[in-house]
C-alpha cells in the first residue's frame, strides 16, 4: 500500500466520522494494521496534515484535528458562500440530464427521513450536494467546496441529529432542487447558503450541543 492509498483510507475514515476529532493516530498501530513500514505512514500523515485533517504535535504525534468554536463558525460561513455559488452556477449551467439526476438523488432520500436513518441519509445528502458542485461546471470551485465540506463532515453529521433537522433538511433540498431545475440562480444561491448555516438560533443550538471532547477549547 502506497502513502497515497493510506492517506485516502484514513481520510475516508476521518470524513465518515469513524475516526473522531482528537483521536491519536499511532504510527506503530497504523504500520501493523496496514502491513507497511513507517515511511508511508509518516508520508500519509504529513499529507493529511497539509489537508488540515490531522494535526502533528512535536514529541506527541499525530491527532485528528479538532476545531475551535470560532473556527467552526468561520468555516460554516465560508461553506455557505461556496455552496451558494455552486447552486447559482448549477441553476445556470446544469444539463437536462444533470437536473433529472438531482431530482432523483433528492427523492432517494425520502424513505431515509421516514426511517430516521441518519447515516444513510448523510450519504444521500453528500451525493445530492456533490451533484450540485459538479453541476456548477467549475472544477476549481467544486474541489474547494468538497475539501472544506470534508473538514466539516464530523460536525455536519452531528448537525443532522438535531431535533427535526432531518425533516427540515429534506424539505430544504426540495426547494433547492426546484430552484435549480427552474434555473432560478438567485433563489438557488440564497437557499443553499441558508441551508448550510441554518437559522442563527438553530446554528447556535447546534454549536452548544457539540460534545466538548471533539472541540478545541484551547483556541
Amino acid at each position: 500500500m502506497s502513502s497515497n492509498d493510506l492517506r485516502r483510507q484514513l481520510e475516508h475514515e476521518i470524513v465518515l466520522g469513524e475516526i473522531v476529532p482528537g483521536t491519536r493516530l499511532d504510527e506503530v498501530a497504523l504500520t501493523e494494521r496496514f502491513g507497511v513500514s513507517r515511511t508511508p505512514v509518516r508520508e500519509a500523515l504529513q499529507q493529511l496534515n497539509m489537508m488540515q485533517l490531522v494535526e502533528i504535535r512535536p514529541r506527541r504525534g499525530a491527532f485528528v484535528k479538532k476545531m475551535s468554536l470560532r473556527e467552526l463558525v468561520d468555516m460554516f460561513e465560508v461553506m455557505a458562500e461556496l455552496e451558494g455559488t455552486c447552486g447559482k452556477l448549477a441553476a445556470d449551467r446544469m444539463t437536462d440530464e444533470e437536473r433529472d439526476r438531482l431530482k432523483e438523488l433528492h427523492l432517494v432520500a425520502e424513505p431515509l427521513v421516514s426511517d430516521r436513518n441518519y447515516d444513510s441519509y448523510y450519504k444521500a445528502n453528500v451525493a445530492f450536494h456533490e451533484a450540485i458542485y459538479k453541476g456548477s461546471h467549475n472544477d476549481f470551485l467544486s474541489e474547494q467546496t468538497k475539501n472544506l465540506r470534508n473538514r466539516l463532515t464530523p460536525y455536519r453529521r452531528l448537525q443532522l441529529r438535531q431535533s427535526n433537522r432531518l425533516n427540515n433538511s429534506f424539505q430544504e433540498h426540495a426547494e433547492i432542487t426546484d430552484a435549480i431545475i427552474k434555473g432560478n440562480k438567485e433563489l438557488a444561491e440564497q437557499l443553499l447558503g441558508k441551508h448550510v448555516t441554518v437559522q442563527q438560533g438553530s446554528f447556535n443550538d447546534f454549536l452548544a450541543s457539540l460534545p466538548m471532547d471533539i472541540i478545541d477549547q484551547t483556541a
